[in-house]
């Protein structure tokens, strides 16, 4: 054998008891929450509900009237061999399944749609709290896990109302009117009947406490696989040029081997309740039908008929069916609840901060941007300490330094992606604060590195600037940023269809159709991040171009790493751990001699090389 040591491949946690009665009390209430939240979806639709519930009234009423009535035809008319009567008899006993039949299928179509109107409601809401949501909570987490929550927890839930919800409540229901004819039509059989429900009981409780985390930390495991599964994907191209495929197989087989590992034991663990319940079910059979016979032989069916035994034989099916069912569908459900719950943590997830109550919106602005001894910081952390400097009407700002310096935190803390703790950052003369994030951010542009275009065509990836900007505006957005002569040498031109990836076209072009984007919306303030970087000679010079078309009489702001690409800003702002240590024009910093003129006089002998 190998030197390593072989480990099962699950092995749950030694804990002591006062541990596992928190675990357990934490969990009962996380649940009893989750399910009070889903409740609050489904009663939007209560008359529905109403339906449903008098259909499944129906059809467990309607359920026990069929076994009863077949008790009465042998001890009525089969033992006596009496035949008046049989015949109404069997017909009323056809229309009552018959009718049974159309309530099961009835509810059954009513709560498919309760339960699309509700996933369609809780994956709206879930929807629109990505958009709540800061942009540092999507820096922090895998895209792809999140998108696990909104596709696969959400159909999970979708699954266990469709099916679930119906069968827990009629199986209560079956299961007290059950008990109740029972106890009418025999006292004696019904406690043989019971005499299994505290072993089912035990084995439920056993298995459940075992499923629920394991279903649990089964949807955490799911959602890391779709989360990891996404980001190789996106980053399918820097993997082979790295040659790194046996790395990311190897790491994705140890998340899936996680999955498949919770995934075995809970459904393992949840297996045992139909063998467990098949097996007292034939021990309840075998019990009444014993006790049954002796009885109605010692008494000679003075206590007990052979119809009434018949009838407990199929009722003791119709008791133990539900409790069956129910064991099932409590397992189904947990799975469920711990979907819901990685759902609605992102609901409860902090939003946005909301705009201040007298925040305002603006129609125009100059785009005069003062910053004054401002500081952030996160989790205690200093990113941006004590920064000053003033960006007037039409001014380039650049900021430049090494990676970590600050320079895009300063791009969030201007279009209050991020809030500022101290200092103050103005527009105009009024605090940023004061305006409402949506007003302020009507009125900037951004060209990032790396160009986002959404699934659509050309023409509608520009016209997302403006959403109302006319096709003749369109083109003209794209002629100035230089994008025209290509666009129209494809094969349907404006109208070619992209995905958000940009398949078909360069890095280069959609970085101007970027542009043109940031043309049509026509902005007051821009925002620009390494927007020419990896890019070849001449597509950059078309790009420097459409720049200097766009920058003209805007208030601009330049993140660049190439020092070549800010020399004519009118600020270049030299950042080193959040704060400035250099700011001025490319010919008074090279003056100064510092961190600005090593670092630009070390990028020239880079490209010299």
């Amino acid at each position: 054998m190998s030197n390593k040591q072989w480990k099962a491949p699950f092995q749950y946690e030694k804990v002591s008891l006062d541990a596992i009665h928190v675990a357990q009390e934490k969990r009962a209430k996380n649940m009893g929450a989750t399910i009070k939240r889903i409740w609050d979806y489904l009663s939007q639709q209560k008359y529905m509900l109403f339906l449903v519930i008098f259909m499944v009234l129906a059809s467990s009423g309607l359920g026990l009237l069929g076994p009863y009535m077949i008790g009465m035809a042998i001890d009525d008319y089969i033992v006596t061999q009496e035949a008046a009567g049989l015949g109404a008899l069997l017909i009323a006993l056809i229309l009552v399944y018959l009718f049974n039949s159309l309530a099961i299928f009835l509810q059954n179509f009513w709560m498919i749609g309760i339960a699309q109107n509700t996933v369609f409601d809780l994956r709206k809401d879930l929807f629109k709290q990505f958009h709540r949501l800061p942009i540092s909570y999507f820096d922090k987490r895998q895209h792809g896990e999140l998108m696990s929550r909104l596709t696969n927890d959400i159909d999970n839930i979708n699954n266990t109302l469709n099916q679930s919800v119906i069968q827990i409540f009629s199986s209560v229901l079956t299961l007290a009117g059950t008990l109740i004819v029972m106890l009418i039509l025999s006292p004696i059989l019904t406690v043989v009947t019971v005499i299994i429900v505290p072993a089912m009981y035990y084995a439920m409780k056993w298995i459940t406490a075992r499923t629920g985390p394991l279903y649990k930390l089964q949807q955490k495991h799911l959602g890391e696989v779709n989360g990891y599964v996404e980001e190789i994907v996106s980053g399918q191209h820097v993997v082979k040029t790295y040659s790194q495929e046996k790395t990311v197989i190897d790491a994705f087989e140890a998340k899936n081997n996680e999955l498949k590992n919770t995934g075995f034991w809970a459904s393992n663990i949840a297996g045992f309740i139909p063998k467990i319940m098949n097996m007292l079910n034939f021990l309840s059979f075998g019990l009444i039908a014993l006790a049954g016979g002796l009885i109605a032989i010692y008494t000679n069916q003075e206590l007990v008929t052979v119809g009434i035994i018949v009838i407990f034989t199929e009722y003791a099916r119709q008791f133990t069916r539900p409790l069956n069912e129910l064991s099932n569908q409590f397992n189904i459900l947990l799975s469920a609840i711990a979907g819901a719950e990685r759902v609605f943590n992102v609901m409860d997830e902090e939003q946005e901060e909301l705009d201040e109550t007298n925040a305002q919106e603006i129609t125009s602005t100059d785009g005069h941007i003062v910053f004054n001894d401002v500081s952030f910081g996160y989790e205690e952390e200093v990113i941006i300490d004590h920064v000053s400097f003033e960006a007037r009407p039409g001014e380039t700002v650049a900021f430049v330094g090494h990676t970590g310096a600050g320079k895009t935190t300063l791009i969030n803390l201007i279009s209050r992606f991020y809030n500022y703790d101290s200092g103050e950052i103005s527009l105009d003369g009024n605090d940023i604060k004061n305006i409402k994030r949506s007003s302020l951010r009507k009125h900037m542009a951004f060209v990032l590195q790396d160009a986002f275009l959404f699934q659509g065509t050309i023409r509608e990836n520009i016209r997302y600037g403006r959403l109302d900007a006319k096709d003749e505006e369109v083109m003209n957005a794209a002629k100035d940023a230089n994008a025209h002569d290509f666009i129209i040498k494809l094969p349907d031109g404006y109208d070619t269809v992209l995905d958000q990836t940009g398949n078909g076209i360069s890095q280069g072009q959609k970085q101007l159709l970027t542009i043109a984007r940031a043309l049509i919306a026509n902005p007051s303030i821009l925002i620009l991040d390494e927007a020419t970087s990896n890019i070849d000679t001449i597509t950059e010079l078309k790009i420097q171009d459409a720049l200097h078309r766009l920058m003209e009489g805007r208030t601009s702001f330049v993140i660049a790493h190439r020092l070549n690409t800010v020399k004519e800003a009118d600020t270049i702002i030299m950042l080193e751990h959040g704060k400035i240590i250099e700011k001025g024009s490319h010919e008074e910093l090279l003056k100064l001699k510092g961190k600005y003129h090593s670092l630009y006089q070390g990028q020239l002998l880079e490209e010299a090389n």
